[in-house]
C-alpha cells in the first residue's frame, strides 16, 4: 500500500532515493542552484509533480539552491508515496542540470529536561507558538523552526542554563504572549526596552521581542505586511499549491533583479518570505519588500502576520572563541563576518542562527537545554570526529550509531543523531533481550 509506513532505512534503501537523506520526521534533499530563478524552475517542476500525486512536500528556496522535505503527515511516517515523490523530484532536478548535495542535509532539534513535563509544556507552547505533537514534542506548524521535545530529569539543576532561546513575535502579539507565559507559570527575570526574558517554572528562559511597535515594523513604503524581529518576514496563506508556486517564482525574480538573497518557504498552507537575520538592514531591502507585497496583492494574497515566528539560540561561554569554534564545526555553520558579533549561521539559512555571550563566572552544572543534530547516516561518524577535533569530547556513545553525545569545551552538549537503521537496531536489541530470557 502506498500509505504503509516505511522505516527510514527502508526509505533509504528504496530505488530513486539516492539524493535524499532520512532525518527526523521525513526525508530531505538539497539541490544546488546558482540563482533564485534557477531554483524556482525546480520549484515549478515540484509543484507539477506534487499536484499530480496529491502529495505536497515542504520547499525552501534560497539564492544558492532548493531544499525539499517529504513526509506523509497522515501516517506520521515515510511511505511509498514519499519514495515516488523523491524519485520524480530528483529526475526533475537532473533535467534542469541541478546537482544534489545529500551531505548538506541536516536538521536541528531542541531538548528540554524537566521534572514536570505537564507544567512546562504549556509555557513553551505559548513561547514558541508551536503545536503539541505526540511523544512530548512541540512542532512549528509551518515546519520552519526546530522541533522541541522534553525528557525527564532525575533531580533539580537550579543554576541558570548556559543555552537559551530567543523567540521573536510580531509586535502586536507580544502583549498576549507575555500574558500567556505568565498564566503558564512564567516569571520575568530581565527586561529592557527591546526584549523581556521570561523563565518557565523550572528556570528555563526565553527572550520575547520586540516589545514596541517602533522596533517591529519595516521602515519603507508599501511594507505593512512585514514584521521585524531578528529578521523581517511576511506570510501569505494560499488557496492552492499552484498559487504558491506562482508567487514563489515571482518573488525569486524580484530578489535576483536587485541582487538580494531571500528565504522563500513554500508550504501547502502558505508561503513565508524572510530576509534572514539582520539582512533587512541591507540597502534596498525595504524596496524589495514593497515589491514582494505588491506582487502578493496582485495575486489576491492577504498576509497573516500571526503565522510569523522567529527563533535563534544563545550559548553563554567563558572562552567564546573556543566554544564558538566547536559549534561552527559541529553544526557545519559559518562565521558571521561582521565585527563585534559572535554569530554563526547555517550557510543555506535552513537552521537557526546561534550566538555566543560572554559569561562572567563558571556555571558547572549540566544544562537542562541541549541540542540534537540529525545528520545523514553516512556523515555521522565524520561529523563526530570533526567535533572532537574542534575541542569536543564524546561523553556518551552507548547507543551509537543511533546517537553520540558530544560536549563542547565548557560542557554544553550536542547529540549527533541518525535515524536510518534505528528501528532495525532497536528490533534486534529486543529480539536479543527476549532470547536471553527464554
Amino acid at each position: 500500500m502506498a500509505d504503509a509506513a516505511l522505516t527510514p532505512q527502508q526509505f533509504q534503501e528504496a530505488d530513486g532515493t539516492g539524493h535524499w537523506r532520512a532525518l527526523n520526521a521525513g526525508a530531505d534533499a538539497w539541490f544546488d542552484a546558482p540563482t533564485h530563478r534557477a531554483g524556482a524552475a525546480l520549484v515549478q517542476q515540484i509543484g507539477e509533480v506534487a499536484e499530480a500525486m496529491g502529495h505536497h512536500p515542504d520547499v525552501d528556496l534560497r539564492a544558492s539552491g532548493v531544499h525539499v522535505r517529504t513526509y506523509t503527515h497522515d501516517t506520521k511516517s515515510l511511505t511509498a508515496n514519499d519514495v515516488a515523490l523523491a524519485g520524480r523530484i530528483s529526475a526533475a532536478a537532473a533535467e534542469l542540470g541541478l546537482v544534489a548535495n545529500p551531505a548538506a542535509t541536516q536538521r536541528l532539534q531542541l531538548a528540554i529536561d524537566a521534572i514536570d513535563f505537564e507544567a512546562v509544556v504549556p509555557f513553551w507552547q505559548a513561547a514558541l507558538g508551536f503545536d503539541r505533537a505526540p511523544g512530548d514534542l512541540l512542532s512549528d506548524p509551518l515546519g520552519r523552526h526546530p522541533r522541541v521535545w522534553f525528557q525527564e530529569m532525575d533531580s533539580p539543576r537550579p543554576l541558570r542554563n548556559r543555552v537559551h532561546i530567543d523567540a521573536g513575535t510580531p509586535w502586536e502579539r507580544v502583549e498576549a504572549k507575555l500574558a500567556a507565559l505568565n498564566a503558564a507559570g512564567g516569571h520575568v527575570t530581565y527586561q529592557n526596552q527591546w526584549w523581556q526574558t521570561v523563565a518557565d517554572s523550572e528556570g528555563n528562559e526565553v527572550d520575547v521581542f520586540p516589545l514596541a511597535e517602533a522596533n517591529g515594523v519595516l521602515d519603507g513604503d508599501g511594507t505593512s505586511d512585514w514584521r521585524v524581529m531578528l529578521t523581517a518576514a511576511t506570510y501569505y496563506p494560499i488557496t492552492s499549491f499552484d498559487q504558491g508556486v506562482e508567487f514563489v517564482e515571482a518573488v525569486a525574480g524580484l530578489a535576483d533583479d536587485v541582487g538580494l538573497p531571500l528565504l522563500i518557504d513554500l508550504r501547502y498552507p502558505g508561503v513565508t518570505v524572510d530576509s534572514g537575520k539582520d539582512q533587512q538592514e541591507t540597502d534596498g531591502f525595504a524596496a524589495l519588500a514593497g515589491a514582494v507585497q505588491s506582487v502578493a496583492r496582485d495575486l489576491g494574497l492577504v498576509a497573516d502576520t500571526s503565522q510569523i515566528r522567529d527563533f535563534q539560540l544563545g550559548i553563554d561561554a567563558l572562552d567564546v572563541p573556543a566554544v564558538r569554534e566547536f559549534w561552527r564545526v559541529a553544526l557545519g555553520y559559518v562565521v558571521d563576518p561582521r565585527e563585534d558579533l559572535t554569530d554563526l549561521y547555517d550557510p543555506r539559512r535552513l537552521n537557526p542562527p546561534v550566538f555566543f555571550q560572554q559569561m562572567d563566572e563558571p556555571r558547572p552544572q549540566r544544562n537542562r537545554v541541549h541540542l540534537d543534530l540529525f545528520v545523514p547516516h553516512d556523515e555521522a561518524e565524520a561529523r563526530v570526529a570533526a567535533a572532537v577535533a574542534a575541542g569536543g569530547r564524546v561523553v556518551f556513545d552507548a547507543y551509537a550509531p543511533d546517537w553520540w553525545t558530544v560536549a563542547d569545551p565548557e560542557g554544553n552538549e550536542l547529540d549527533i543523531a541518525v535515524t536510518v537503521g534505528r528501528a532495525e537496531r532497536e528490533q534486534a536489541r529486543q529480539v536479543a533481550a527476549d532470547t536471553s530470557t527464554t
